[in-house]
């Protein structure tokens, strides 16, 4: 587990802001909005990555029967708040075994959601075939939100990308064969407008994934 911010697209770590720089650096990328450290999954954790978000925190709510939290990793420091945050879940896949949800939701040009993809960044666009229609919907707070099939990523994953409240939102799911899931129109709820019901949100153990 990383006790350090580090990079959002290549999770490779970064120099903070001094007397050459007024942002975070990263050897290869850059200035970027720096990945804080992943903690174990609580309500609290979550509680604190909702408070300084500055984009949607996207949870399933309610989870699906038999899912749990399985962890949050936001991008931004403590001056522009969070610009990227990413929500892990996992339960009982469509096809057995146990499946694995990340809901990435980011400022364009962050990276994190490329980065957890498995794809060439930092955004999805070149990868998504728009002229068709959408391979499958979510209901965002409420608006029907399109996601496309994300091309080029790895075998063991399937991704979805679309838009919604005019940033990226991506959906990767492990494995490949639990991207049957997407295909019930999930729920998606805004955790910063969830208020007390967040203190129900139920926590399993971190999930690797967000440490890659």
């Amino acid at each position: 587990m990383r006790g350090e911010p580090s990079c959002p697209k290549c999770g490779g770590r970064v120099r903070a802001p001094g007397l050459f720089a007024d942002t975070w650096q990263c050897a290869v990328h850059g200035s970027v909005q720096p990945v804080q450290p992943v903690v174990p999954p609580s309500v609290e954790a979550l509680g604190a990555v909702v408070r300084r978000a500055q984009v949607p925190v996207w949870m399933p709510w309610p989870l699906p029967v038999g899912w749990l939290f399985t962890g949050v990793a936001s991008a931004g420091d403590d001056r522009s708040g969070g610009r990227a945050t990413a929500v892990a879940c996992s339960g009982p896949g469509p096809v057995g075994g146990i499946g694995e949800l990340l809901l990435v939701t980011e400022e364009l040009g962050i990276g994190l959601g490329a980065r957890y993809a498995g794809i060439d960044g930092p955004d999805p666009g070149p990868h998504l075939d728009i002229e068709g229609p959408p391979d499958v919907k979510m209901l965002a707070a409420g608006r029907p939100t399109p996601l496309w099939h994300v091309k080029g990523a790895p075998a063991d994953r399937a991704v979805f990308a679309g838009e919604a409240r005019g940033l990226w939102l991506w959906a990767i799911v492990w494995p490949e064969q639990s991207g049957l899931l997407m295909y019930d129109e999930l729920v998606l709820a805004d955790l910063r407008e969830a208020g007390d019901e967040m203190e129900l949100v139920p926590c399993g153990a971190l999930t690797p994934r967000l440490l890659g």
